[in-house]
């Protein structure tokens, strides 16, 4: 009875979403943020409250999956009571929710996709299955509104490097991707070895203010006139420099080897994606994923883009980093473009293809 009621209340408001305003709940958990929102038309934020874990992750070095998913059970029942209340609706204004199924950690995403199952199923209102780096594309029509499809996106994230040509609403692209570690891995990893803690890339991001970047790690990079991206490579170049220096018993200057390692992980992110944006005609370039908060990025792509007479978008940083404001706004383009409805069977996917073409 449930899959029948919310299917007809899914099609109503994808036929009226024109005339009627649509309200949806999101839900994000796939890694150590637990949040949610509360989101009109896609694009309106009536609340976005975030639980953060970091200091909790900090002491291990990184993200402890079964930490994270312990932590996301304790604080999920207050996250909600405080985004109703900030938003100052209660659960029986909510037209849908839309919750993270993937990609992430397993367990995480667990909690947050019962969570939502179970909210939807008590409230008989319409389940849309959101892919998380899809979310994070949907942060800018929050801090946009103006922006429509199509459009070329970088997704920078500590799973995700990818350009993607977003066609419409629903359907993606795939241009080009890291064919191993991602930009915010290897920002993580270098941050590692420097000892400069966890999460690495906003102390690198700083480190590198205060540097020069004079140290070339990468002479040859075997993939410069394609779109794929490979940051293996540039980690463990940094990694052989730093042994080399302390073999013959030497210190690195840690504010160099920062700028140094920054300006080629940013540089390679902007050659290409500007290079994409000539080469499918599009006059806006739109970030998306943790990364896009840092500053060079954001420096060298407005520089970039203005040289090449395209338009740069990044949404404010706490819309760079995981929250569920995104995916509210995600689920409900899912929901006018009559696509991403789920069932009660729906389970967590660690791993999801960036490309994807909605089924109509």
């Amino acid at each position: 009875m449930y899959i029948i009621d919310a299917a007809e209340k899914f099609n109503n408001l994808y036929k009226n979403h024109k005339t009627k305003d649509i309200i949806v709940l999101g839900i994000e958990s796939s890694c150590d943020e637990t949040s949610i929102a509360v989101v009109k038309n896609g694009r309106e934020v009536l609340s976005n409250v975030i639980a953060s874990q970091i200091e909790i992750h900090k002491r291990f070095g990184g993200v402890v999956p079964e930490v994270a998913s312990r932590n996301h059970l304790m604080a999920i029942d207050n996250v909600l009571n405080e985004a109703l209340l900030k938003a100052n609706i209660t659960l029986k204004d909510i037209d849908a929710i839309a919750v993270t199924y993937g990609a992430g950690l397993m367990g995480a995403l667990m909690v947050g996709v019962t969570y939502a199952k179970s909210l939807a199923f008590a409230l008989n209102i319409p389940l849309i299955k959101v892919n998380h780096i899809k979310g994070h594309i949907s942060a800018n029509y929050i801090a946009t509104p103006q922006l429509t499809p199509p459009y070329i996106a970088l997704i920078v994230s500590g799973g995700h490097t990818a350009i993607v040509k977003v066609a419409d609403y629903v359907n993606n692209i795939l241009i080009g991707s890291t064919v191993d570690d991602a930009v915010g891995e290897a920002y993580d990893k270098v941050a590692k070895v420097l000892g400069l803690g966890y999460p690495g890339g906003p102390i690198i991001d700083k480190m590198a203010k205060t540097g020069k970047p004079s140290i070339k790690f990468v002479k040859h990079d075997m993939l410069k006139n394609s779109f794929n991206f490979s940051y293996s490579g540039l980690k463990t170049a940094v990694i052989n420099y730093l042994h080399n220096l302390s073999q013959h018993g030497e210190k690195p200057n840690v504010a160099d080897v920062c700028a140094s390692f920054q300006a080629e992980a940013v540089g390679a992110l902007v050659e290409k994606s500007i290079r994409a944006c000539k080469k499918f005609k599009s006059k806006t370039l739109v970030v998306a994923g943790g990364v896009a908060a840092n500053s060079y990025l954001r420096e060298q792509l407005k520089n970039s883009g203005e040289q090449n007479n395209i338009e740069v978008l990044f949404p404010p940083m706490v819309l760079c980093t995981d929250n569920a404001a995104m995916i509210a706004a995600e689920g409900y383009f899912n929901i006018i473009s009559n696509s991403g409805l789920a069932d009660t069977d729906l389970t967590a996917t660690p791993t999801l293809n960036l490309k994807y073409v909605a089924k109509k």
